[in-house]
């Protein structure tokens, strides 16, 4: 596949860094002279620009957490005047105050190249028709792959986030060969095809480009094989761009590869907030080296990941991230066992006849702990053998104990019962934090 950005995205490793000093200490002048918040942290830990001497000393700047930009809503940790942002986009506000983010004119060109960069590396060029079915509004995702999309002079159709029908009539009568959107609503499209009766073969589609929710090898493999396609990982994180930040190549999907000339990223351990060594996991923490609106240091993410700094075989020498199938905050405790969706999905994979599709929902019942995982099978295994339904059943059980230590009832339900989810965790009905039983989730 053609690289967007050879001479970035082939660079030498000490020449990236070279570069990533340059512009963190630009970043860190620019937060110091305008960024009253990040000034005071400065100032409480005894912290000068001119400290930051080496790619080392990233450690010695401030963190900064989700409830900081809520905190400072919704223009307070902007670096320049109104007058200078032309686009401002924010998170749903789903579990309180939005996070706000400005653009400047730089800004969006910066934008529209990164998401070219991940866009190519995907197999999409300006031979394509892609299908962005993300929700347009004040979400990031739409905007980002849209104007990378251009950029690659693609033709775009901005469908949005339509009924799966709809989106399978553009893509028939388009000629659509790419899609972007999340991997819930590419399942969605690809059993609406099923349902329709819609043959594979009426279709143009070749590449798909997914992203915002963590998405199993699994899932990938269900859109791929029903669509016909070669799916993609990209990540992005409204806080720091959007689209944009990393993205696997179609070759070898073996990471994502990180825009490292626009975003320096670390990995720290999610307690401590110790920077840990390439290739251990933990909570990705990224700083913006060249936004002009709202330069962000050190943000947690809460996603966990690893980074590889080895060259892919592609020929990018940008470093690679782990895909992120779980976050600090979908962890749960049960009866004293921490346990992540991601290791629930792949237990239940290694089940032959279980399908990708699950819920687990905690109670307390009588001062003890109660776990139910529901786990979607074909309806052909409900109704036939029932010694065959049992022993699947008993091997789910088995295996939630012995790999993950978790005690839990196991209920087989039928296809599409439960269906797709944008995150995991809303796979997760804890009734244990709430009353009224409300659903656990994370905006």
């Amino acid at each position: 596949m053609p690289i967007w950005n050879p001479r970035i995205e082939r660079m030498p490793r000490t020449e990236l860094e070279q570069l990533q000093l340059e512009r963190l200490q630009a970043t860190v002048n620019r937060v110091w002279e305008s960024v009253p918040f990040y000034r005071r942290r400065f100032e409480e830990l005894g912290l000068m620009p001119e400290h930051i001497r080496s790619l080392e000393d990233l450690r010695l700047l401030p963190l900064t957490v989700k409830e900081d930009l809520r905190s400072g809503y919704p223009y307070d940790l902007f670096a320049l005047p109104l007058r200078e942002v032309v686009r401002i986009h924010a998170s749903s506000g789903a579990t309180g105050l939005p996070t706000v983010v400005g653009y400047t004119r730089n800004d969006l060109r910066n934008w529209s190249e990164l998401v070219a960069r991940v866009l190519s590396a995907g197999g999409a060029t300006k031979e394509d028709v892609i299908q962005i079915s993300f929700s347009y509004g004040l979400l990031t995702d739409a905007f980002g792959f849209h104007q990378g999309a251009e950029e690659i002079g693609a033709s775009v159709i901005p469908v949005s986030a339509g009924a799966p029908e709809q989106q399978i009539k553009m893509m028939r009568d388009f000629r659509t060969t790419a899609l972007a959107g999340t991997p819930a609503n590419a399942l969605r499209i690809a059993e609406a095809l099923e349902e329709l009766r819609v043959p594979r073969s009426s279709l143009h589609l070749r590449w798909g480009m997914f992203g915002s929710a963590p998405w199993p090898e699994s899932v990938r493999a269900r859109i791929e094989s029903l669509l016909g396609i070669s799916a993609t990982d990209n990540y992005a994180i409204s806080e720091v761009m959007g689209p944009g930040v990393s993205g696997e190549c179609e070759e070898h999907k073996s990471g994502l590869h990180i825009n490292e000339d626009h975003f320096l990223c670390e990995v720290v351990d999610p307690d401590s907030g110790e920077v840990l060594p390439p290739g251990e996991t933990g909570e990705l923490v990224i700083t913006t080296l060249t936004k002009e609106a709202i330069p962000i240091l050190r943000y947690r993410t809460r996603d966990l990941t690893s980074v590889d700094v080895r060259p892919c075989p592609c020929g990018r020498t940008l470093a690679r991230m782990a895909r992120v199938f779980s976050r600090t905050d979908d962890m749960l405790i049960i009866g004293g066992v921490k346990v992540f969706p991601a290791q629930i999905e792949h237990v239940l994979m290694q089940v032959e006849g279980v399908e990708p599709d699950y819920r687990l929902i905690v109670d307390q019942v009588g001062g003890m702990e109660r776990v139910e995982v529901q786990v979607e099978v074909p309806a052909a295994l409900l109704t036939g053998d029932v010694g065959r339904l049992l022993r699947v059943q008993n091997l789910l059980r088995e295996r939630l104990q012995n790999d993950l230590g978790l005690s839990a009832e196991v209920k087989l339900v039928e296809s599409r019962k439960i269906g797709p989810v944008e995150h995991p965790s809303q796979r997760i009905v804890d009734r244990r934090r709430t009353e009224g039983g409300e659903r656990r989730g994370t905006e």
